[in-house]
Order: C-alpha cells, then structure tokens, then sequence
C-alpha cells in the first residue's frame, strides 16, 4: 500500500505489496506507477532459474541482500553475495543464478514494456 502524504514524497510498504513473476522469480515494486517515472524499487525473491533479459532504457542497481551465487552480466559470470552491488546499463543481457533476496532500482521507473529476450 503506498500513501501519499505531500507532493514531495511517497512512503511505500514492501511488505503491503502483493509479489507479481518476473523473470527472475518474484517481485514486490514500489513507485513503479510513478507519475514522474523518476525510479521504482523492488524487493526480489530470485529462483535459481531466472531468465537472460535485458532493456533497451532502464538502468538497474542491485543490492544483494541475502544469499549467494553469480550474476551473468553479458556472458560473464561475476560472483556475489551479501552487500554486493551491480550497476546494469541498458542493452546489457543479465540474470542471476542461485537463490537470493535483492533490491533492484530500476532508474527510471520500471516499465514493463522494456523488459526482452533473447
């Protein structure tokens, strides 16, 4: 559930926010019906079987927070754990393998219609 209480900031409640698929397993997203568009945030729970994807705008950060595995980011398989962070630009083909809790920050707001596959 997400409260507006001024124009100049909104307070989301992750954990008030029913988890949707995705291709890297399950996401809670905040801000992501933005009227600015400026950023959105998602508590993701990631399956050992995401999917390679990329976007042709968003630029995304991790943070992991839980967990331990790798981050194929172009073919190339970066290992991570907790506190690791990842910045993801536009174009860049990613998924994660093994199983973890992350913060991703879509800049700007997530939007569904840029999310490909190869």
């Amino acid at each position: 559930m997400e409260t507006t209480a001024t124009k100049r900031f909104r307070v989301a409640h992750l954990n008030d926010i029913n988890p949707v698929p995705c291709p890297c397993g399950s996401t809670r997203r905040a801000f992501a019906e933005s009227t600015d568009g400026t950023a959105s945030i998602h508590l993701v729970e990631i399956r050992e079987d995401a999917k390679t994807h990329y976007h042709k705008k968003l630029t995304e950060i991790y943070l992991i927070l839980e967990g331990s595995g790798e981050m194929e980011l172009d073919g190339e398989r970066i290992p991570v754990g907790p506190m690791s962070t990842i910045l993801i630009h536009p174009g860049c083909r990613h998924r994660a393998i093994g199983k973890m809790k992350i913060v991703n920050i879509p800049i700007p707001a997530f939007d569904p219609h840029d999310e490909w596959f190869d």
